[in-house]
């Protein structure tokens, strides 16, 4: 497959629902960066909860420090779920079915609500 600059590159295996077959998803070196930073920044997070946890912190406090996880990890969800969409979307282009493709991809989405 043709690689053009910020497109995702993909690996070829089986799929969710035999749609998509891209499993994995070589990011862009801006967008693995991107991700990499978000996901340290989670991880950052998730130590200072423990810390709340451990100093028998207020549970409102820790409850929000939770969200503030929970909504960047969806972020981050979404970031990588935007580059493996356009991968297989671009994988359907070829000898792909792009209805298993789409099921595929609402199937991704699904997951994350």
């Amino acid at each position: 497959m043709h690689q053009q600059a910020g497109e995702a590159s993909v690996d070829e295996s089986r799929g969710l629902s035999g749609g998509c077959v891209v499993e994995r998803v070589s990011l862009p070196d801006k967008v693995q960066q991107e991700m990499l930073s978000r996901l340290r920044r989670i991880e950052g997070q998730a130590r200072g909860v423990q810390r709340m946890v451990e100093n028998q912190r207020d549970c409102t406090e820790i409850i929000s420090q939770l969200a503030s996880i929970r909504a960047a990890t969806y972020s981050a969800s979404l970031l990588l779920l935007k580059h493996y969409a356009r991968a297989c979307w671009a994988d359907a282009s070829g000898d792909r079915s792009v209805e298993g493709t789409l099921d595929n991809l609402i199937e991704l989405m699904l997951r994350l609500s």
